[in-house]
């Protein structure tokens, strides 16, 4: 079946990361399901997921994607994973993966070719992302000696991003460091869920990851106590007023909501754009030039 290496992994009742189902995409025109997520668990890396045949193809990218076309990014090609999987931000406490997970873009893939399994064998499957980081033309190339297995792990991989009009020298894992979810980073993250879960056995305790945690671990917990200082003084202010005093009035309250709303596309994706935009503008001007 095409989850069993990614079950057989997981113990889901300590494991908060979807069981998921293969299932089929409807054909109704939408392009396939992409995303690309932040994981720091022993190691910090990057998964870029595929949507393919009711699955997501998955590969480990240890030092994230390059937008700069010289650049070959090493990429392990891991067991599939369910489509639900690629909404999922959140902490894995313990086992397999332990760590942080950040939703770290997302968006849409199309294929160049129109046999994707048969690309897959070949080992050279060029496609196109339309993320909010990462668009433009891309292709994964599999390494000389490697075969191509369904749901296998340890297969190596480059990923390498074609020179367009998205291609450039902007370090897009460094620019744009945030959840395309959530907007926060790591330790917001974290100080949603239990920061003390790893006080006395983190995922990793030494070399740079170890560092990451110990900082993260540090920000989340000032940033809970943080959270629950303001909500002791916002209970404590209340308790002399009547209830219809500390509601709100519904017409603030609404604008509120207003504000609050994310706009579809984050301000972090607009800035990513205008910089890679920048970058094009520069290498027409040099080019006039010449």
């Amino acid at each position: 079946m095409p989850l069993d290496a990614y079950r057989r992994k997981r113990d889901f009742t300590q494991s908060p990361e979807p069981a998921g189902a293969a299932r089929r995409r409807p054909k109704d025109g939408r392009g396939r399901f992409f995303c690309v997520q932040k994981h720091l668990a022993s190691h910090l890396h990057y998964d870029l997921r595929l949507e393919h045949d009711g699955v997501l193809l998955s590969w480990a990218v240890p030092k994230g994607p390059s937008l700069d076309p010289a650049v070959k990014r090493l990429a392990m090609h891991v067991e599939d994973h369910p489509i639900e999987y690629g909404d999922f931000e959140g902490v894995i406490p313990s086992g397999y993966g332990a760590g942080i997970v950040m939703l770290w873009d997302r968006g849409t893939w199309t294929p160049d070719a129109d046999d994707v399994g048969a690309a897959l064998q070949k080992g050279d499957l060029k496609f196109t992302l339309d993320g909010y980081k990462l668009k433009g033309s891309w292709v994964l190339v599999r390494t000389k000696g490697a075969r191509w297995a369904a749901g296998g792990a340890d297969r190596s991989w480059l990923l390498i991003k074609h020179r367009d009009e998205w291609a450039g020298p902007v370090d897009i894992a460094e620019f744009a460091p945030l959840s395309v979810k959530s907007e926060g980073d790591f330790a917001d993250i974290l100080s949603q869920d239990d920061p003390d879960v790893w006080r006395s056995n983190r995922p990793a305790r030494s070399g740079e990851a170890g560092a990451l945690f110990e900082t993260i671990i540090r920000r989340a917990i000032q940033m809970r106590s943080e959270r629950s200082g303001r909500s002791g003084r916002s209970d404590r202010s209340g308790s002399g007023r009547s209830r219809s005093a500390r509601s709100p009035r519904p017409e603030r309250s609404e604008r509120e909501r207003s504000e609050r709303e994310r706009p579809e596309r984050s301000e972090q994706s607009e800035r990513t754009e205008r910089s890679v935009r920048s970058v094009r503008s520069v290498r027409s001007v040099r080019r006039r030039r010449r």
